[in-house]
């Protein structure tokens, strides 16, 4: 029987990731029928502790015998596992919500990136601010969502679009310490400025019932990147005004029959789903085809990953094409939603 080994993070904000990811793989071998697949999971901690990462990945290598590796991580830990993997000869999917940008891209054939993008998106949501004609903005994030390079990614995009950040607020992440009082004075100078708002999960609510106390009846313009437009976590959240924009990396409402049995099998299986069993769903999809090409190959990483070029499948927010290219290789995964 081949086997899937799969490292979970912990999170204090998204406390059933690990739950998430593991259903959502669970259920895409399922539906593919692929009951012949074992998977085995080792938990990484808070924030993919560097050593508790190395670890856990050794373990499913050396005593687990995986033929294949997922893991939420981001691109600095996926370096860091990259001598353990090329050493193994086995392949590394990471799956990454894409809110850092990579310092380099430095080429590795046992590594495969696959990312929801939220600096992307950032990026995209700033421009709609700067086409939307807004010329000067505010950016707007908290202590724990600031600390991610897509705060870079969505005030670089709205500059190079022609507009001027002309404010910075960065605010608690406890409850007593939240606050847009800030704003109040910033906008009373610049009354036409978009808020370029880094926010996630929770921190989103506490972030719409602030302005809508502070600035009731103004409907400020408000753009977000994909985590702060997550539609579940905005299920039961009151909206300040009309003029919220944003990027979505998925939808419930997208109307496909891979949306559908993605939604009805997570459902089914006692889940929520979200942007994490989606991220776990997909991984399957890449795992199968890893193992797939495995087979064919007698474990050559190089002809697997030839394999990889080509590979393309129907996700439940639309279709994968892979981009790995000689001279380009960015980006091994882009979405058509």
């Amino acid at each position: 029987m081949q086997t899937i080994g799969i490292l979970l993070p912990r999170s204090t904000y998204y406390q059933t990731i690990g739950f998430d990811l593991y259903e959502g793989l669970r259920s895409g071998l399922k539906h593919q029928g692929r009951s012949d697949v074992r998977i085995v999971t080792e938990n990484i901690g808070f924030g993919a502790e560097k050593q508790q990462c190395y670890r856990s990945a050794e373990k499913l290598l050396l005593e687990e015998n995986v033929s294949v590796v997922i893991a939420y991580i981001g691109h600095r830990m996926a370096q860091l596992l990259r001598p353990l993997f090329l050493a193994a000869n086995k392949m590394l999917i990471v799956l990454d919500a894409g809110a850092n940008l990579p310092n380099e891209w430095p080429s590795c054939p046992n590594i495969f990136y696959h990312s929801l993008h939220n600096a992307l998106g950032a990026s995209l949501a700033a421009k709609q601010a700067a086409n939307d004609g807004l010329k000067s903005a505010g950016m707007v994030t908290g202590y724990y969502d600031g600390g991610y390079l897509h705060t870079y990614s969505i005030s670089k995009a709205f500059e190079e679009k022609g507009g001027a950040i002309t404010f910075n607020h960065a605010t608690g992440f406890r409850s007593e310490e939240f606050t847009v009082e800030p704003l109040k004075e910033y906008l009373a100078q610049y009354p036409d400025s978009a808020l370029l708002s880094i926010f996630s999960g929770d921190f989103v609510q506490w972030y719409f019932e602030g302005i809508k106390k502070s600035f009731d009846g103004q409907n400020l313009p408000v753009y977000l990147p994909p985590f702060g437009f997550e539609e579940m976590m905005l299920a039961d959240t009151e909206y300040p005004g009309n003029k919220i924009k944003g990027i979505a990396a998925w939808s419930k409402k997208l109307v496909s029959d891979e949306n559908e049995a993605f939604m009805d099998t997570i459902t089914a299986a006692g889940r929520m789903p979200n942007l994490f069993s989606l991220l776990g769903w997909e991984g399957a999809s890449i795992a199968l085809k890893v193992l797939d090409l495995i087979e064919t190959y007698k474990n050559s990483i190089p002809q697997v990953v030839n394999g990889l070029y080509e590979f393309e499948f129907e996700g439940p927010r639309g279709g994968f094409i892979s981009i790995l290219k000689p001279i380009l290789r960015l980006l091994h995964c882009i979405t058509r939603i």
